[in-house]
């Protein structure tokens, strides 16, 4: 065996091309392979932003004598988990019930038939503060595969048969009062979030309090997103957010930059602006513009796709790899660029002798006015910085989501160039990841990998078409979310009215289906979503989804953090307050009273008088000057053509 991944589209899989490890990518092979000279499969699983598989590759699959024994012993196989979540998923599965955490890297060993026995996440290479080295690690599963082969096969057989029932949909009866309780006591009063650190941007736990709107809900929204944007998480010179606070106050973050974050985060921003004061939509709004520069500036890429991350690793000024070098300040570098300034910009941004993150050097906070001349200074210096490597991948889930925030934002915000970088990463992704007969999940430079899309990639892409046909009043937006539709629930649709995350075809040990909402929409809450957004366009109603609805009242009465976005779902099912509204003709003025004033979750489409026969919605709905309906459970009341009007209607 050789190292394979000299050609595979994945950046993170190239990364490894050079390694003296035999990695092989996931499929049918390596496993014959491992058959074949009866080993067992090492399985790494990482992603190209993240900052410990780039210390463990450099210690141990850099290293000549463990490569050695890792191809002597094993086929290695390596998996981008951006770009096959569906083995992550499984495996992740697997590595919790066998250790009680995860994380990545993800360090697996599995038998040939690829059941787990052993897993771990980050191992150095020799032993180290009472963790066991790579190295030993090596020797023992070896040596324990060789001769307790039955012990072995005994304990992968049992992990596999957990793994497959963890995959079974979770049971429950959800009683919204008692999951928003929940969320209430975990929310953190001091420094917002939920729960202690780390702390992730809780997105999709927003987008549930903003759905329920009670004062309770919003404190914990504003009180979050102000924290976030005051603090180190939030580049403060270039826009956007880091993946993650190590600590509670959201002060240092782990630096990457991941498009799904902040393609999330911009849409909960601007539906946030709609309901706060006027000076903190405004500031909102100033975050948001930010946000879309950084993407513009940084992450779109020839085509119209957004790539997937930026590193959370860059080269410091003595030209070692660090992590956050690109992102951190010390006083006297703030003095080289902003002289008698430097004092005042040190306090309003938390630059200090001490240091916030490593000794010395500090994030950029907000802890105080700062003028706009300091930020377009040091973002001036910070550009000749190395910058962190980019992951220049385009992964079909995350521009979706892209593709809704920015909708979302260009018609709350009015900002058409918005609309129109929505426009071309929809056309990229239709275009390039959309066949007659299936999506794929990533590509790079315009070719697709082999890797299939999940149940969230259709419907992810599926809720950006149809928030574009909503927008721009273009059927073949609504089309084509129609056609995502159709083949996600021919690929994945489950008995009880669910989908699963892969197709019935799928190459892993059980079919996956992760309820929760993590980072992302799960692929249930994601094409409930999306089915929700075309159930109101089509004026169809949203009865056909109750039993979609319900497969995730389990996983939300369990653990209501981990359910943002099923929770959001089953909030605007119970509540009924989301309008449909159709604004018919040119009539910008009411356009905008509509996304500024209508109830969370609501769906508005802008058509042209000559194409309301397009959309169920506008269906025989014309009038001789423009007008707009708003519709609540199939039932519209009079066209209205005034502002006033409009707000009377919409309360």
């Amino acid at each position: 065996m050789t190292n394979r991944l000299r050609d595979s589209l994945s950046p993170y899989l190239q990364q490894h091309a050079e390694n003296p490890v035999h990695w092989q990518e996931w499929g049918a092979e390596a496993f014959a392979e491992a058959r074949r000279r009866d080993v067992p499969v090492f399985l790494s699983i990482g992603y190209a932003a993240c900052h410990w598989c780039h210390v463990m590759a450099h210690e141990s699959f850099e290293d000549p004598e463990l490569a050695a024994l890792l191809n002597r012993d094993f086929v290695p196989v390596k998996v981008d988990r951006e770009e096959r979540p569906d083995v992550d998923a499984v495996y992740m599965a697997a590595t919790q019930a066998l250790t009680g955490q995860g994380g990545w890297p993800m360090s697996v060993w599995l038998t040939p038939e690829g059941e787990p026995f052993y897993a771990g996440t980050y191992f150095p290479p020799r032993p180290r503060q009472g963790m066991p080295g790579f190295e030993q690690v090596l020797t023992a599963l070896s040596q324990a595969w060789q001769e307790r082969r039955s012990d072995v096969s005994d304990s992968a057989t049992e992990v596999a048969r957990y793994v497959a029932a963890a995959q079974e949909g979770i049971t429950g009866d959800l009683q919204l009062a008692t999951a928003l309780e929940q969320l209430h006591h975990q929310y953190d009063n001091r420094y917002g979030g939920f729960g202690a650190a780390p702390k992730f941007p809780p997105t999709l736990v927003l987008d549930a309090l903003l759905a329920e709107g009670s004062p309770d809900s919003l404190q914990s929204v504003t009180g979050t997103l102000d924290a976030m944007i005051n603090g180190g998480i939030h580049d403060q010179l270039g826009g956007g957010f880091a993946r993650y606070s190590v600590d509670a106050r959201w002060i240092v973050p782990h630096f990457e930059k991941m498009l799904y974050d902040n393609a999330l985060l911009l849409g909960t921003l601007a539906r946030a602006s709609r309901v706060v004061d006027a000076a903190r939509a405004e500031d909102y709004q100033h975050v948001g513009e930010r946000l879309v520069g950084w993407l513009e500036r940084e992450m779109l890429l020839a085509g119209g796709g957004f790539a997937a991350s930026l590193d959370a690793d860059s080269v410091d000024a003595d030209g070692r790899m660090r992590e956050g070098a690109y992102y951190v300040w010390t006083p006297a570098q703030l003095t080289e660029v902003l002289g008698e300034a430097a004092g005042p910009a040190a306090a309003a941004f938390g630059v200090s002798a001490e240091g916030s993150f490593e000794p010395g050097t500090s994030t950029l906070q907000r802890l105080g006015p700062t003028e706009p001349h300091w930020r377009e200074s040091l973002l001036q210096r910070r550009a000749s910085r190395q910058p962190p490597a980019r992951d220049d991948k385009v992964v079909a889930a995350w521009n979706g989501w892209l593709v809704v925030s920015l909708v979302e934002a260009a018609m709350i915000w009015q900002q058409p160039r918005w609309l129109e970088l929505a426009i071309g990463a929809a056309d990229y992704l239709w275009q390039v990841h959309v066949d007659s007969d299936r999506v794929h999940r990533v590509s790079r430079n315009g070719a697709n990998g082999t890797a299939p899309a999940i149940a969230e990639d259709h419907g992810a892409m599926a809720h950006g078409f149809g928030m574009l046909a909503a927008a721009t009043g273009d059927p073949h937006w609504l089309q084509r979310a129609e056609f995502l539709l159709e083949l996600a629930d021919r690929r994945f649709r489950a008995e009880d009215g669910g989908w699963y995350d892969s197709a019935a075809d799928h190459d892993l040990i059980t079919r996956p289906r992760d309820l929760t909402d993590n980072v992302t929409p799960s692929g249930g809450s994601a094409l409930l979503a999306a089915h929700r957004v075309l159930a109101a366009l089509n004026g169809t109603g949203p009865g056909r989804l109750d039993a979609a609805t319900a497969t995730g009242a389990g996983i939300a009465a369990r653990a209501p953090r981990f359910a943002g976005w099923w929770l959001r779902e089953l909030l605007l099912a119970e509540r009924r307050r989301a309008k449909e509204i159709a604004v018919v003709g040119d009539a910008p003025e009411l356009l905008r009273q509509a996304w500024c004033s209508a109830p969370e979750g609501s769906v508005i489409l802008s058509v042209a008088a000559d194409r309301t026969e397009d959309f169920g919605l506008s269906r025989g709905r014309s009038t001789p000057s423009p007008a707009a309906w708003v519709c609540s459970g199939n039932v519209c009341q009079l066209p209205v053509g005034t502002v006033e009007q409009l707000q009377d209607q919409l309360g």
